[in-house]
């Protein structure tokens, strides 16, 4: 059965810096593109980061370029979002998603995670 688990959510102070990790199984996910989306109180889930199946290629939305970062490690079937320099507005339910186009629309994913709780405060 197809799964994703999210965790490394939490909060923290403005400027300080998270890691969220994202488990996939099974091992096949390593085929698939993988993205990571968040969504706040009251508004759509938007994208925030994305890589090809390879690692090749990442692409960020343009207001998160440079604080945050995608990675992926195949040989453990994990993707991770490095998030620095965090602000009030990072605050949001972060999810891990899967697919077998990579891309920063939400239909070309098709797994989901339960999402992860990231919270800063001022």
């Amino acid at each position: 059965q197809v799964h994703l688990v999210e965790s490394g959510g939490g909060l923290v102070q403005v400027g300080g810096s998270l890691r969220l990790s994202c488990a996939a199984s099974p091992r096949t996910f390593s085929s698939y593109a993988r993205g990571w989306f968040r969504q706040a109180p009251g508004k759509e889930r938007e994208f925030v980061a994305g890589m090809t199946w390879s690692g090749g290629s990442t692409y960020y939305a343009d207001s998160l370029k440079g604080r945050f970062t995608i990675s992926r490690d195949n040989a453990k079937n994990t993707v991770y979002l490095q998030m620095n320099s965090l602000k009030p507005e990072d605050t949001a339910v972060y999810y891990c998603a899967a697919g077998i186009r990579g891309s920063s629309s939400i239909a070309d994913y098709n797994y989901w995670g339960q999402g992860t709780q990231v919270t800063v405060s001022s």
